[in-house]
């Protein structure tokens, strides 16, 4: 079996073009024009790979993807007229792997599949293995340790909670409620600026030669990330 690959838009030409294309890559692909029937295809196949406009009928992408999310979707990439960065943040959030804006070429979305399929495998690898490499970071989830190159350096239990998750994930924003939640889980804690504190005690540890950290992004407004170009 090949990569599938399911297509959520309701442009027909646009959706046409896609899929054939697509198929000319090797890729499997299905076509939905609204978000219920796409919702449909997707808890039916299980494909690798979703993209998914931005405005569609019935279920708008957003809601979608987040849905798409808690079915277990690998991959999802959005494709959308909105440019503005605080759209793309809200994507990302929402869950997307990736964001396309339109118009744009077919060769750039095969290139981002290519780049997202890429990841996934990484991301499954490490998930086999507890172990992910990032730069020249290690990060251990069965002995929670963290290195950097060969130095081990001594985190706290939140610090490698917000660390392993930001890396597990490189480029994809993290709201600091989301932070909040997955790193004090059942811990009482209202305020958000929290987590600012620890990111900040975490960026210290792994910079490095006292400038400023290029692996913990900050995503002014929304969170943080983890800088992309250090994947693996």
């Amino acid at each position: 079996m090949g990569i599938k690959v399911l297509v959520a838009e309701d442009e027909i030409k646009i959706s046409s073009l896609m899929e054939s294309f697509l198929r000319s890559e090797g890729y499997e692909v299905e076509t939905a024009a609204d978000g219920a029937t796409a919702l449909q295809l997707f808890a039916r196949n299980k494909p690798d790979i979703v993209i998914l406009d931005w405005m569609l009928p019935l279920m708008n992408g957003l809601d979608l993807c987040r849905k798409l999310r808690e079915l277990g979707a690998p991959g999802i990439i959005m494709v959308t007229a909105k440019s503005e960065e605080t759209d793309k943040i809200v994507g990302l959030e929402m869950g997307a792997d990736d964001y396309l804006t339109k118009p744009f070429s077919l060769r750039e979305l095969s290139a981002r599949i290519r780049s997202l399929l890429r990841r996934m495998n990484r991301n499954e690898h490490d998930e086999q293995t507890g172990v992910i490499r990032r730069g020249d970071l290690t990060i251990n989830e069965n002995s929670m340790q963290v290195f950097k190159g060969t130095q081990e350096l001594h985190l706290t239990p939140t610090e490698f909670k917000l660390l392993h998750l930001l890396a597990s994930k490189p480029g994809r924003v993290y709201s600091r409620m989301q932070l909040l939640q997955h790193a004090f889980e059942e811990e009482f804690v209202v305020d958000e600026r929290t987590v600012d504190s620890h990111i900040s005690k975490l960026r210290k540890k792994i910079e490095s030669d006292n400038r400023p950290s290029d692996y913990i992004q900050t995503v002014y407004g929304f969170g943080y990330r983890f800088g992309a170009e250090h994947e693996n």
